[in-house]
């Protein structure tokens, strides 16, 4: 399609964790370690309880995000099932490198178990991309009305990173026949998906209640680190650096998180490594709270095994 998509996808991978490692590194050399192990300290049992119990809250609704997308494209899929997969999904991008192997193992589950590997991957991306979309219209909805932002915003900035990406993509699809064709068949097919209101309705008030439950484990996270600011104002923080996390450049979700969530608390005046501190906590309770994915992972591996031995003595 374009030398983009010519690039190895290991080479993607290595790249994106590159990119992550050293915009931690360039964090870490600004504010130093100690904000980190702030961070580390400040993660407390009724911390994890509430990011348990917020990330379930998230959990929930973008499966049902999932199911309904899911569902208008053809491929039936249980409620059960589809929260279960989630989890796994998220804490498969949480442990392995280039934060999208979990979406690409639920697509291809959800696939296979429906013989539509490429109707699957398609539902898994248009409910992601989605998400990420109602994400940042709601943070700039928010913003805008109360001034905050600016050429040099960190919102700004992951707004501008993801539409240039996204230009790039398309453009560079577009340059080629093949390319044309392929998003012509793609818009083609996710136009009926919009056409009901219901679905619509559905997709963006699904996708609100994960933003609200993640920026909410942030406001938990600041205030185990101590930080003496309204709740109010440390929830529109979270939300800029909930956008800045979308940007496809980190390890896990550390990297262009850290660096926003520095600068974000340095520009309410307190203090970048006060925003390392709190994003270092918010990371920790992240990858804690995902952790009945790996439950999930582990119970299919019986299932997996047992497949195999079928099929190897067929």
């Amino acid at each position: 399609m374009s030398g983009v998509t010519r690039i190895p996808r290991s080479v993607r991978v290595a790249a994106r964790i590159a990119g992550g490692a050293a915009i931690v590194a360039g964090t870490a050399l600004v504010v130093g370690v100690g904000p980190f192990l702030r961070g580390l300290a400040a993660v407390s049992p009724p911390a994890i309880l509430l990011a348990v119990a917020l990330t379930a809250i998230a959990t929930a609704a973008a499966a049902w995000r999932w199911q309904t997308v899911a569902g208008r494209l053809g491929l039936p899929l249980h409620g059960g099932t589809a929260v279960a997969a989630y989890y796994r999904s998220q804490f498969l991008n949480t442990v392995l490198p280039g934060g999208i192997l979990g979406d690409v193992d639920r697509a291809y589950g959800h696939g296979r178990r429906n013989a539509r590997i490429g109707q699957a991957t398609r539902a898994v991306a248009v409910e992601r991309i989605a998400g990420q979309v109602v994400q940042v219209l709601a943070t700039l909805a928010l913003l805008v009305p109360l001034g905050l932002l600016s050429p040099r915003s960190p919102a700004v900035w992951a707004a501008g990173v993801g539409a240039a990406a996204a230009v790039v993509v398309v453009g560079a699809a577009a340059v080629v026949p093949h390319g044309r064709r392929a998003l012509r068949r793609e818009l083609a097919l996710l136009r009926p998906l919009f056409s009901r209101p219901r679905t619509v309705l559905v997709v963006v008030g699904a996708s609100l209640i994960v933003v609200a439950a993640h920026a909410a484990t942030f406001v938990v996270a600041a205030l185990a680190v101590g930080v003496s600011a309204d709740s109010d104002e440390i929830a529109v923080v979270a939300l800029i650096v909930l956008a800045a996390s979308a940007i496809p450049l980190s390890i896990g979700g550390w990297g262009p998180r850290e660096a926003v969530a520095g600068s974000a608390f340095a520009v309410i005046g307190l203090g970048a490594g006060t925003g390392v501190a709190v994003s270092t906590t918010f990371g920790v309770l992240a990858m804690i709270a995902v952790a009945p994915g790996a439950v999930v992972l582990l119970a299919g591996i019986p299932r997996v095994l047992t497949a195999r031995t079928q099929r190897s003595s067929a």
